[in-house]
């Protein structure tokens, strides 16, 4: 999978064609912060569900989000977007998408989540891992970072 920069023209025509081919999608910009993936998380419930996902797909893709958006919070610069895509086709796959700026300065001190008990990090890419087919990152020439995973919803 590769990362392509869009104008926003291109990305309304893309839009469109996805939801003409019966693909769904879903895009939301977040506020790099602590509530973001709260944010993330309230968003995408409501959405997924209207994508006839089963309770326990929609959780497990929820948690993915959460890992996704709070890792792009903790280590990466502004901005954050998530976004959703589900496929039209016999395999029903649901892609998570959550976009960085890249990582933070060596310089930045942590933060908000330097502050949490240590047992509390380090289990995301294992969530990750178990809770979805695949999963990776991708980076464009403006030094965006892409973090997906993939769970089929068949």
């Amino acid at each position: 999978m590769t990362t392509t920069t869009l104008s926003p023209a291109d990305r309304q025509q893309l839009m469109l064609q996805a939801v003409a081919a019966g693909e769904r999608v879903f895009g939301l910009p977040l506020e790099h912060n602590p509530l973001a993936p709260a944010t993330a998380r309230h968003a995408a419930q409501p959405i997924l569900q209207s994508w006839g996902l089963e309770e326990d797909q929609v959780y497990d893709l929820l948690l993915v989000i959460s890992e996704l958006v709070t890792n792009a919070v903790v280590h990466a610069q502004p901005p954050v977007v998530l976004h959703l895509h589900a496929t039209a086709d016999e395999a029903r796959s649901v892609q998570v998408h959550v976009s960085d700026g890249g990582p933070q300065p060596t310089t930045h001190p942590g933060g908000w989540a330097a502050q949490r008990p240590e047992d509390e990090h380090g289990r995301g890419e294992a969530i990750v891992t178990t809770l979805t087919d695949c999963a990776g990152s991708d980076s464009d020439t403006d030094g965006l970072i892409d973090h997906w995973a993939t769970l089929d919803a068949a």
